[in-house]
């Protein structure tokens, strides 16, 4: 999947990667999205929690090198 702007959160603890995301969405255009590197392990239930309380789809989650992630997020109207 392609995405229109990345955020790297990698080494940055709960509740940075979550809160930076929510910036990062902000600037962007309902439907594109956003790709979220973290390796924060609160971020495996931050995120999917956020997307789903703010009303953004999360497309995908994809495991790098354990511990980080890289989330897919589809910013919503």
């Amino acid at each position: 999947m392609s995405w229109d702007a990345e955020l790297d959160a990698r080494g940055l603890l709960c509740p940075l990667p979550v809160l930076k995301a929510r910036k990062r969405l902000m600037a962007l255009a309902p439907g594109q999205v956003l790709r979220v590197l973290a390796d924060d392990p609160a971020a495996l239930v931050d995120i999917p929690h956020f997307c789903a309380e703010q009303g953004h789809d999360l497309v995908d989650r994809t495991e790098l090198a354990h511990p980080a992630y890289a989330y897919e997020i589809r910013r919503g109207g």
